[in-house]
């Protein structure tokens, strides 16, 4: 007689010959990210028997937590909606912000122009011309005062992308907060302060590897006691996966950014299971539907089980990988941009498939130039949509189970292990990027999707499939008035005019002094901040102690 699994094997015979005599497209059918698909899976490919559920799966909001943070996930919350925003002056941005409120939205997030991000006042001759071009342009207090005016920060979730400079940002913050006569203990929200993947990826870095470390653990260990609501350090995969990376990769050298933190956090002799509670990862969501999904629920399992065997942590909350998503912009073309919304949306139903706890979806004219309110509205609508109309919502984790989805994210836990001991091997995150390890691993997964794109293995449509000759793109795009520097250089010249430049000068003294003799910055630089010394001044005071860091060229 014969069993379940002798039947099983008979008809896997005899579709294996079907497939053998079928022809086959010439086109990659592996992942964006290069990984192997199989055609079909089945049990035997994914056992599904108690057993491995309760090891791998679990229930949502449970330990290893594979399906899930929350046991109810959006039947009782949805996610944040969270639109990345900055451009100008500090009023243009205050009234977007003020915009996408009124229209739902229900977090803000900060984007900084260039000279923020380095550390450089509008006044300096590296600033000119970039002044408010690709984010707000903030450099004093009442920079960021304006910025906040009429916002109560005691009720709005604010992100702050920032990472050299992110100390001091978060210090003007928290003094705009003061300001408005809220404790930081009322604030919540996220700092990026992700200084790691800089280095691996994104390249605005200021201080060395080993002094940036040291700033955002003083960090942590201040808003551990100051700001119990607030997420001190935002560990992002998005930007090494927009500089080419796979999602394995992404996977793997985020969450090995963040246990990079998590030691040196340890070593300062903070508590795991105080301080991890306020660590969150911040996750790219790409074209390839499906690989997205499973790296999201591979982080979870990869994180919980870490924490809890690894680092001992204790509570349950330790364990937990909580995640903000934002869709790809590498995905987004400048050829038929209305094509972008369709690509967003499917992004952004994978963070929500994936159990994203905050989403920012791109809008469809980002690759022309910062996104214009009509664009970045629709990419709200889009989340909304999401939401309200799809009833993805409804049910927690809706693809679990499958056996597609759950070899792929035993694939992706894999390959993250895979990268987790090269990393170890090399000494730990800081050496490997001296050795410039990540570096090559990214140029060679771009690579090998650029010439996928060039043999046509990978379409892209409106690119390299489905082309409109001499197209003539007629949507509008945001551009920024020259007025903007003069703006902002004028209120800059008159703070330093009007403020008290002894108390100033007394306050930067402090700073390098606390630098020098390795004492937490926090307290100094809310001093500096309240005595109005600017963001330059504050980071050249640190400069004098901590150096700067000149990169290793990687060929």
């Amino acid at each position: 007689m014969q069993t379940p699994k002798d039947i099983f094997n008979e008809q896997k015979k005899r579709w294996d010959e079907k497939v053998a005599q079928s022809s086959e497209r010439k086109y990659s059918f592996d992942t964006v990210s290069g990984l192997k698909t199989g055609l079909l899976y089945t049990p035997s490919e994914n056992s599904s028997d108690i057993n491995d559920y309760n090891e791998k799966l679990g229930f949502p909001g449970e330990f290893p937590f594979t399906r899930g943070v929350h046991a109810n996930l959006y039947r009782g919350r949805l996610w944040t909606m969270r639109q990345f925003a900055g451009f100008g002056s500090p009023e243009d941005t205050n009234r977007r912000f003020k915009f996408l409120l009124k229209e739902g939205q229900t977090g803000l997030s900060v984007a900084f122009d260039m000279p923020t991000l380095m550390g450089y006042d509008p006044d300096h001759e590296l600033s000119e011309g970039e002044i408010g071009h690709c984010g707000v342009s903030i450099s004093t207090i009442k920079d960021m005062e304006i910025l906040f005016n009429e916002i109560p920060l005691d009720k709005v979730s604010t992100s702050m992308t920032i990472n050299g400079p992110s100390i001091i940002l978060l210090a003007m913050y928290i003094v705009a907060a003061e300001r408005q006569g809220i404790d930081s203990k009322q604030l919540s929200g996220t700092l990026q302060n992700d200084i790691l993947k800089e280095y691996i990826a994104q390249k605005e870095f200021i201080f060395p590897p080993t002094e940036s470390m040291r700033l955002i653990v003083d960090m942590m260990e201040w808003c551990s006691e100051n700001m119990p609501l607030y997420n001190t350090i935002s560990i992002s995969g998005y930007h090494i996966r927009e500089a080419g990376s796979t999602a394995a990769q992404e996977l793997a050298f985020t969450l090995a950014d963040g246990f990079a933190y998590i030691e040196a956090a340890i070593e300062r002799g903070l508590d795991i299971d105080v301080f991890s509670k306020r660590l969150s990862f911040f996750f790219n969501s790409h074209i390839d539907f499906f690989e997205e999904i499973a790296k999201f629920r591979a982080a979870r399992r990869i994180f919980s089980k870490r924490m809890k065997n690894k680092y001992g942590a204790k509570k349950e909350r330790s364990w937990m990988l909580r995640f903000h998503t934002q869709t790809a912009g590498h995905s987004l073309t400048a050829q038929q941009p209305e094509n972008n919304i369709a690509r967003t949306a499917f992004e952004a139903l994978a963070g929500v498939l994936g159990g994203t706890q905050s989403l920012h979806t791109n809008s469809m004219d980002e690759t022309l130039a910062l996104p214009t309110e009509k664009a970045v509205e629709i990419a709200l609508r889009t989340q909304q949509i999401i939401a309200y109309e799809t009833g993805v919502a409804n049910v927690v984790d809706p693809l679990g189970g499958s056996y597609f989805v759950e070899a792929l994210t035993d694939k992706m836990e894999a390959e993250a292990e895979k990268y987790f001991e090269q990393i170890d091997e090399m000494g730990g995150v800081v050496a490997a990027i001296e050795d410039g390890f990540f570096q090559k691993e990214i140029a060679k997964a771009s690579y090998q999707v650029a010439l996928n794109f060039e043999n046509n293995k990978r379409y892209v449509v409106g690119v390299n499939k489905f082309i409109k000759e001499n197209e003539q793109i007629d949507i509008p795009i945001l551009e920024i008035d020259k007025e903007v520097e003069e703006i902002q250089v004028h209120r800059l010249k008159t703070t330093k005019e009007t403020r008290d430049n002894e108390c100033v000068k007394t306050s930067l003294n402090r700073l390098k002094k606390d630098c020098e003799n390795n004492i937490n910055v926090m307290p100094s630089l809310l001093d500096c901040v309240r005595n109005e010394a600017t963001l330059g001044e504050m980071i050249d005071a640190m400069k004098d102690v901590f150096g700067i860091y000149t990169e290793n060229p990687v060929f």
